[in-house]
C-alpha cells in the first residue's frame, strides 16, 4: 500500500494524537503532596529550632556550673519553712469615702457645750471616759508619737490635713498624738482662728477619746495633745 505523498513528493505525517486531558483528582493529589512538603519543612525547621534552643540552655548551665565551681549542699535543718505572710490589704477606698465624709460633715460652727474648763485651759473627754483622762493627758502620762504642724495654712487646708493625719494615726495605732495651731499672732487682729476650729472638728471625730491644751513647756495655748483610740 502506498503512503500518501504531498506536493514536494514527501510522505505526509500522520496527525499526533490528541493529549489526553488531565485528571482532576490527579492534580489535587499533586496539591497535596506539595502541601505535606511544606508542612514537614516546617516541622523540620520547627524541631531544629527548638534543638538548638535545648542545647543553648545546656550549654547556658554548663557555663553556670564551671564558673560558680564545687558547691557543698547545706545540711538539712529540718525545721519546717513557712512563706512570708502576704500583707493585709490596705481599704483605700474607705480611706476615701471617709474623708469625703469628714469633709461634707464636720462644721465649723459645732456648739461649745463640750469644753471644760480646768486648770484655767479648754479640754475634751468623750462621755465614758474618766476625769482622770485629762489629768493623765497634760501631764504627759502618754508619749507623743508623732505631730502636725498647721502653721501657714488656710482653714480648708487645715480641715483636710487634720483629717489625714488623724486616719493615718489610726491606721499606725498611734495613742497620744500632737497637733500645733499657733496662738494666732500672725493672724489678722492676732486673733487664733485654727486654735477654736481643731478643736471643734476634733470632737466631731469619732477616734478622738479626749484633747487638752498642751502645759507652757509643751506649746501651752499654741498646742493640743489628743488622745485616739487604741
Amino acid at each position: 500500500m502506498k503512503k500518501a505523498r504531498n506536493r514536494r513528493g514527501n510522505p505526509e505525517r500522520e496527525p499526533r494524537p490528541a493529549r489526553a486531558a488531565i485528571n482532576p483528582q490527579f492534580a489535587q493529589l499533586k496539591a497535596v503532596r506539595r502541601t505535606l512538603q511544606n508542612a514537614d519543612v516546617e516541622q523540620a525547621r520547627e524541631q531544629l529550632v527548638q534543638r538548638q534552643r535545648v542545647e543553648q540552655a545546656r550549654d547556658d548551665v554548663d557555663l553556670f556550673r564551671r564558673s560558680v565551681g564545687t558547691v557543698t549542699p547545706l545540711k538539712p535543718h529540718g525545721r519546717a519553712l513557712q512563706g512570708a505572710a502576704m500583707p493585709r490589704p490596705l481599704p483605700y477606698q474607705r480611706w476615701a469615702d471617709n474623708d469625703a465624709v469628714m469633709r461634707e460633715s464636720v462644721s465649723d460652727d459645732y456648739g461649745a457645750e463640750w469644753l471644760l474648763e480646768s486648770d484655767e485651759t479648754l479640754s475634751y473627754r468623750r462621755t465614758g471616759m474618766g476625769v482622770d483622762v485629762v489629768r493623765k493627758l497634760r501631764r504627759g502620762h502618754w508619749l507623743v508619737s508623732t505631730q502636725l504642724d498647721l502653721h501657714g495654712m488656710r482653714v480648708d487646708e487645715a480641715r483636710t490635713a487634720v483629717a489625714d493625719f488623724l486616719r493615718e494615726c489610726v491606721r499606725q495605732q498611734r495613742r497620744c498624738v500632737r497637733i500645733i495651731h499657733g496662738k494666732g499672732l500672725g493672724s489678722a487682729n492676732r486673733v487664733p482662728i485654727l486654735k477654736e476650729k481643731v478643736r471643734r472638728w476634733l470632737v466631731q471625730k469619732d477616734e478622738v477619746l479626749a484633747f487638752v491644751e498642751a502645759r507652757p513647756d509643751d506649746g501651752g495655748a499654741g498646742v493640743v495633745l489628743v488622745l485616739l483610740r487604741g
